[in-house]
């Protein structure tokens, strides 16, 4: 069995498979990390394997605690993938993004598939239908947006995701909403047609912590799925198995 972990900027989540199948989820922030792992172990003792991608707040001091359990494999951009990675600075790569492009090229394998992953930030990642990860780009998330338009000017509110949908605001908060969400369902739309005006038969993942949020606000076909780049992590344990 194995114990993946997504050490991300806001929280952790913890995830344990059986081969492909993913049986236990779970996540807590940085001081809850311990007494996460311990009630992990305690529910699946037969772990004995474990993979850690943090792009977060996650030190020495967490992993030495997991240590006490299995043996712990950090992953870093100079790991071994099964895609030909044809980004110009590999070095430079966040984890996250390898895992995502991992979990597209087993699930998707030939095929033409962008990973869109809607967390902190919005990535976009491209796997091609040679299995070859070609790059993407990188903009701010949802609660960035609502962030920065508050912190950056002097009167503006610090709004929370609504299910406004209007194109026009009528009040400040409103056209906050407006701006945001309908914004960043554009930009999200208008990048999956540029992709699909380039790659043929383009299939479109849509994961992360806003994933489900914006889903159903996309006018292009996706597929929906939280637990992709858990999924890429633990391929990537198997993978390294070898």
């Amino acid at each position: 069995m194995n114990l993946v972990i997504d050490a991300g900027n806001t929280s952790n989540k913890l995830a344990v498979f059986r081969k492909n199948d993913l049986l236990f989820l779970t996540s807590s922030d940085t001081p809850g990390f311990h007494k996460a792992v311990k009630d992990v172990f305690s529910k699946f003792p037969e772990i004995n394997h474990a993979l850690v991608a943090s792009v977060g707040s996650l030190t020495k001091r967490e992993l030495n605690v997991l240590a006490i359990f299995c043996k712990v494999q950090l992953l870093t951009s100079v790991a071994s993938v099964p895609f030909k990675n044809s980004y110009a600075s590999p070095q430079t790569l966040g984890v996250d993004r390898i895992a995502l492009a991992t979990a597209a090229y087993f699930n998707y394998p030939n095929t033409n598939t962008l990973v869109i992953d809607a967390g902190t930030c919005i990535t976009y990642d491209m796997v091609n239908d040679y299995g070859e990860y070609l790059g993407g780009a990188i903009s701010p998330g949802l609660h960035m947006r609502y962030k920065s338009l508050h912190e950056h000017t002097a009167s503006l509110p610090l709004l929370d995701p609504s299910p406004f949908m209007e194109l026009i605001g009528n009040t400040t908060e409103n056209s906050i909403h407006s701006g945001v969400i309908n914004g960043i369902c554009r930009e999200i739309d208008g990048v999956i047609t540029q992709y699909q005006s380039r790659f043929e038969h383009l299939t479109v993942i849509l994961t992360g912590g806003d994933g489900q949020f914006l889903s159903n606000r996309l006018k292009n076909t996706i597929f929906a799925n939280s637990n992709f780049l858990l999924e890429g992590l633990n391929y990537l344990l198997e993978y390294n198995k070898r």
